[in-house]
């Protein structure tokens, strides 16, 4: 099922049924995201025409082309790799004209990669803001309306950059919702929120930030651009991969094995340990009482939940959930479990995410790890890693976010 989830949002099959008719001017292609090399090669293996362009992906998530440059840079934290391809980004499409288009790739990551400070502010002011957010519990729709209000690309800024030429993004989601603006903070959409919106996050969280972002988050001269835009008129947007079409694909493999699909939910939000009592709880209604349905059913849901951080461990979101999953079924008979990042990335891991059964909380006493302290240390990765069940795929080059399924068999 994951394997499937996956699949689904491949940029060769979404890619190229989406692209635009050729201009009768140039084309250009730019980009930024986890899946945005891959989404390139699919599109020059489609295109018709001469373009020109350069995308931004983490490092390890390049693949190979032929005419449009790829630049991998860091992620969750953007470095000077991430900065030096925004401006070259920016650069590539200065004096278009009515008769040019840009193709823009956007994916999940961008956020990150597409880094160009505001004036004024260091590329290191803004990873400390970064990192304070990233360890806050803050939601991705509140993280990314910090970043879109301290960027000088990001909130609409990318694609009033490219006025007057026709402007066609082709996005894959990874973002509860599937709200333009959080897909990698919206650099080709307006953005409806403000300043003060990014100040109320920040006060929320106490998140404490540089002199320098406070300047200009005390400066209405740095707000993003607004929906009504005149440079934004010729912007289209295309969402091609969602998490909701990720969990659909899984379904239908579970039905082929005659297991019963519950599509829970594409968005979840929240603590990841709080989703995962809840989620246990769920399987073991239906384990007990063969509600919402019977066994064997699968509960399938997506979304990004958050960690808060207060221990040592390395965190991971996905195994963080999946560890308070097992804590609350205390073995449970005949219920399995796998929590993965669709992009194969956890956090800040090149683990995707792990499996649980039955006997996970038994094992990891076996190999001396106590499940109940670990997730209070935030350490999953660690004790998923013990019992040799972590899932590691290597970046599959896509990314709808996370994957949850918890199996439930009627044995």
């Amino acid at each position: 099922m994951f394997d499937a989830a996956v699949e689904s949002a491949q940029p060769a099959h979404v890619v190229p049924p989406n692209l635009p008719d050729p201009p009768r001017g140039r084309t250009v292609v730019v980009g930024a995201g986890k899946a945005s090399a891959a989404m390139a090669q699919a599109l020059e293996a489609s295109w018709p025409g001469a373009l020109t362009g350069i995308v931004v992906t983490r490092y390890g998530h390049a693949v190979p082309c032929e005419r449009i440059e790829v630049i991998e840079a860091a992620h969750p934290v953007p470095d000077d790799a991430g900065v030096a391809a925004a401006r070259r980004i920016l650069a590539s499409v200065e004096g278009l004209s009515e008769d040019d288009l840009v193709i823009a790739l956007i994916s999940g990551g961008g956020s990150s990669l597409l880094a160009l400070p505001a004036d004024g502010v260091s590329l290191a002011d803004k990873q400390q803001v970064n990192r304070a957010l990233l360890a806050s519990g803050a939601t991705i729709g509140e993280i990314n309306c910090v970043r879109r209000h301290v960027s000088a690309i990001k909130g609409g800024r990318l694609a009033a950059a490219c006025h007057p030429a026709r402007v066609v993004t082709l996005a894959i989601s990874d973002v509860p919702g599937d709200d333009p603006i959080d897909i990698a903070s919206g650099p080709t959409v307006a953005d409806p929120t403000t300043i003060a919106d990014a100040r109320d996050v920040l006060r929320k969280y106490a998140v404490n930030v540089p002199p320098s972002v406070r300047a200009v988050l005390g400066s209405s001269e740095a707000e993003s651009v607004k929906p009504g835009d005149p440079r934004l008129a010729r912007a289209e947007y295309r969402i091609i991969a969602t998490p909701q079409k990720a969990l659909e694909a899984a379904a239908a493999i579970a039905r082929e094995a005659g297991v019963s699909p519950i599509i829970l939910s594409d968005s979840i939000e929240g603590e990841a340990r709080d989703v995962g009592k809840v989620l246990a709880a769920i399987a073991r209604q239906v384990a007990l009482h063969g509600q919402p349905a019977a066994a064997p059913c699968v509960l399938l849901s997506g979304g990004e939940t958050t960690v808060t951080v207060r221990g040592e461990g390395r965190g991971g979101r996905n195994v963080e959930c999946l560890l308070s999953l097992v804590v609350g079924l205390q073995g449970q008979p005949g219920i399995y479990a796998l929590a993965a990042d669709t992009d194969g990335v956890d956090g800040a891991e090149e683990i995707a995410g792990a499996i649980a059964t039955p006997d996970t909380l038994d094992r990891g006493i076996a190999h001396g790890r106590s499940a109940p302290r670990d997730l209070e240390r935030n350490d999953a990765h660690a004790f998923f890693a013990a019992l040799g069940d972590s899932v590691i795929t290597g970046p599959t080059r896509t990314n709808v976010n996370d994957f949850r399924a918890v199996l439930v068999t009627d044995r």
